[in-house]
């Protein structure tokens, strides 16, 4: 077992600009814990996995998540599904937005 605090799941810095830092915990053997800190107004690169599920938590600040066509606000404490293959997109709102992110596999965006 390993106790992580949510708001530092450690790991390696995987991207960061002027838009985000994104880290990567691989401590699992088919898991990846990974989070972002968005910044105020900017957004995450849209993107999609094929053979990939996701599920996104927001635990601070607001935004929108584009979901294929579909724009859906986020708030902390909301939680999205992300099914196979559907194309993700995340903007912050003015005081930027920090989330995790669980997926199977490996990184592959």
């Amino acid at each position: 077992m390993k106790k992580l605090n949510i708001y530092d799941i450690g790991g390696d810095i995987v991207k960061e600009d002027e838009r985000y830092v994104v880290r990567d915990n691989k401590a699992l053997k088919n898991l990846i814990l990974s989070s972002t800190d968005l910044k105020p107004n900017k957004s995450t690169t849209g993107h999609k996995h094929k053979g990939q599920e996701e599920v996104y938590y927001f635990l601070k600040g607001f935004g929108e998540m584009q979901l294929d066509n579909e724009k859906v606000d986020v708030f902390a404490g909301d939680v999205i599904l992300i099914e196979d293959g559907v194309s993700h997109k995340v903007k912050a709102g003015k005081d930027g937005l920090y989330f995790i992110c669980i997926f199977n596999g490996k990184r592959n965006h």
